[in-house]
């Protein structure tokens, strides 16, 4: 199925109405708008099991799905298991086209330590480019928050995804780490262990690890490399160039 896509303006009036509204007025505008062609992405950090609880509430029919990229902390897998038995709602597993063993045996070994663009690319980008297009969303739900990277520092409540060709919409943006662990506290949110461990962030075991005191929450990500992102949220203007 395909419509019309929102118009540049009626996204950034949306943006502009909903710059400080509350993450659940935020969720209830995109469900309103967009449901059932409707999706959401999450890795199951802290942010993401906060939508998951809202959207519970919400609208729990909403497509949630995860980028199963092999390549997952145990823990984090389990989470999915705590999550469904909570609230009722079953986050899909996007695979990759290769397994982790089909996928080192094609590039002679483990190309995360090599070329980790490239990793993420191909077992997180384009699985989530393969699910757009297998749910065909006019939008799509994430967690980010804006002080957590430079590039998610330049996104907007609602915006134009020009990677995926869809609206994007980011209800925690401007929520801070303690408002939201306040809310996972107060609403007994599952959550993943590895967060009680010094993991504030956490993605692919072999491209995380716990930070140390002094570092800020992305240092455990791809730490010793200036990368802090795996690809996905990273802005690119119209013509898919990359800023």
């Amino acid at each position: 199925m395909t419509v019309a896509r929102m118009s540049d303006e009626t996204i950034a009036e949306a943006a502009r109405e909903l710059a400080v509204a509350s993450p659940q007025t935020i969720l209830r505008w995109v469900v309103k708008e967009f449901h059932p062609r409707l999706l959401m992405a999450t890795a199951f950090g802290a942010e993401g099991c906060c939508i998951m609880h809202m959207l519970a509430e919400i609208k729990p029919s909403v497509t949630m799905i995860n980028l199963e990229t092999g390549y997952q902390f145990a823990e984090t897998l389990e989470l999915r298991e705590r999550i469904k038995a909570r609230y009722g709602i079953e986050v899909v597993y996007i695979l990759p086209e290769k397994t982790v063993a089909e996928y080192e045996t094609e590039h002679g070994g483990p190309l995360y330590t090599l070329r980790p663009d490239q990793c993420c690319f191909d077992r997180k980008v384009k699985p989530l480019r393969d699910a757009m297009a297998h749910y065909d969303p006019a939008a799509w739900i994430s967690a980010i928050r804006k002080d957590q990277t430079s590039d998610r520092g330049k996104a907007d409540v609602v915006q134009w995804d020009a990677k995926f060709q869809v609206v994007k919409v980011n209800p925690l943006l401007n929520w801070t780490k303690k408002e939201v662990w306040g809310f996972i506290n107060k609403n007994d949110v599952p959550y993943n262990p590895l967060h009680d461990q010094d993991y504030p962030s956490i993605g692919c075991w072999p491209c995380t690890r716990a930070i140390h005191a002094g570092e800020d929450d992305r240092s455990g990500r791809w730490a010793g490399n200036v990368k802090k992102e795996c690809g996905l949220h990273v802005i690119e203007v119209k013509d898919g160039a990359g800023i």
